[in-house]
């Protein structure tokens, strides 16, 4: 999912912009989905009260794994 975007002015209003960017996100795959929800939380990760260990919620770590032989 490389998309390069330009900067650009949009004006429309809260329910055009809903349309639109529900239009964006149902036009990509599945996969294109899950790398940008992950992208966007390891980026921007979820406040302490936030997090699924808080609320008893399903959990998805990242691991580093070292490379084995």
């Amino acid at each position: 999912m490389s998309t390069s975007r330009k900067s650009e002015i949009r004006f429309e209003t809260k329910e055009e912009s809903n349309a639109r960017r529900e239009r964006e996100f149902l036009a990509l795959t599945p996969w294109e989905r899950l790398k940008g929800y992950l992208r966007d939380i390891e980026r921007n990760p979820p406040e302490e009260h936030e997090r699924g260990e808080a609320r008893g919620n399903f959990i998805i770590r990242k691991v580093e794994h070292a490379v084995r032989g």
